[in-house]
């Protein structure tokens, strides 16, 4: 079983990723995506994300009553962090469970939400229905980039903004991700997800379309007791890795056991006693014309 998440072999450009698109399933390939995301528990790895959702929602200014759709929202991070500030929420993903977990969230703070099942793909909903579109380590995993990219632009009015935060390739995620391909390699021809966490290809998916685009890079930090904890917690919760785990024989468990933990304590910047890991991201927010 192929990993799906391309993310050491990048296509560079839009024209470069359409003819990827047209060589492979990409269906196919959203299906087991599907199901990687549904493994696991990402609810629990997702709540701690959670003032990524806060510094999006301040970067793109929601104000009250603003119409706002979470794209890919998993739990619900940028969801709740719109629902604070009185907007108005439409949460989207295409794992139900997930919704579940960021419906018990919200009601958890008294918070009105409306939670849908929908593919970032082909979000449900006319043109020009919202105010903002927001996005948290989500959407940038769908296969199909320019597809995604111009339903974000569909939904949103003019003069609205979409406001995402990517991971980067440079970053520890993207890193991360690299090793993992040399287990469990993606599918040929599939795009970087980590390629929306790049400058260039943002402008070259949303340029066309946008008054402005601004971009910061930030890091948030994975704050866990050691590198064995971080592995223990991701195993059995991150549904990548618990797939790719599960799929390993234990010979190669251990292989990338000893990898990880490589990865993890070179990047360690928290001391001997803790484990505090910069994870850098993207955080871009694009204003349609």
């Amino acid at each position: 079983m192929g990993l799906e998440l391309n993310v050491c072999t990048p296509v560079t450009s839009v024209k470069a990723s359409a003819m990827a698109d047209t060589a492979i399933d990409l269906g196919a390939i959203k299906q087991r995506q599907q199901a990687i995301w549904a493994s696991g528990d990402f609810a629990i790895i997702g709540a701690t994300l959670q003032i990524v959702g806060e510094s999006l929602a301040e970067a793109v200014d929601i104000r009250a009553d603003e119409h706002v759709l979470d794209v890919a929202a998993g739990n619900g991070n940028a969801t709740l962090a719109a629902a604070r500030r009185f907007a108005r929420v439409v949460s989207t993903d295409y794992v139900p469970h997930l919704l579940e977990k960021g419906a018990i969230r919200a009601r958890a703070e008294g918070l009105e939400v409306q939670f849908r099942a929908a593919d970032a793909e082909a979000l449900p909903f006319e043109d020009g229905s919202f105010d903002v579109a927001l996005s948290t380590f989500g959407m940038m995993f769908a296969p199909d980039h320019t597809t995604t990219a111009r339903e974000l632009i569909r939904v949103v009015r003019h003069g609205g903004r979409i406001g995402m935060a990517n991971w980067t390739p440079e970053g520890f995620i993207g890193q991360l991700f690299c090793v993992i391909a040399t287990y469990v390699p993606p599918p040929a021809g599939l795009p970087s997800p980590m390629l929306w966490g790049t400058e260039p290809r943002i402008v070259e998916l949303f340029g066309p379309d946008a008054a402005d685009i601004r971009y910061v890079r930030h890091n948030f930090n994975f704050r866990y007791r050691s590198a064995a904890h971080w592995i223990d917690v991701f195993r059995n919760f991150y549904g990548p890795m618990h797939k790719v785990y599960a799929t390993l024989d234990p010979i190669h468990q251990a292989g990338l056991t000893e990898e990880i933990t490589t990865l993890l304590e070179r990047l360690n910047v928290g001391g001997p006693n803790s484990l505090v890991v910069p994870g850098e991201y993207l955080e871009a927010v694009i204003t349609k014309k």
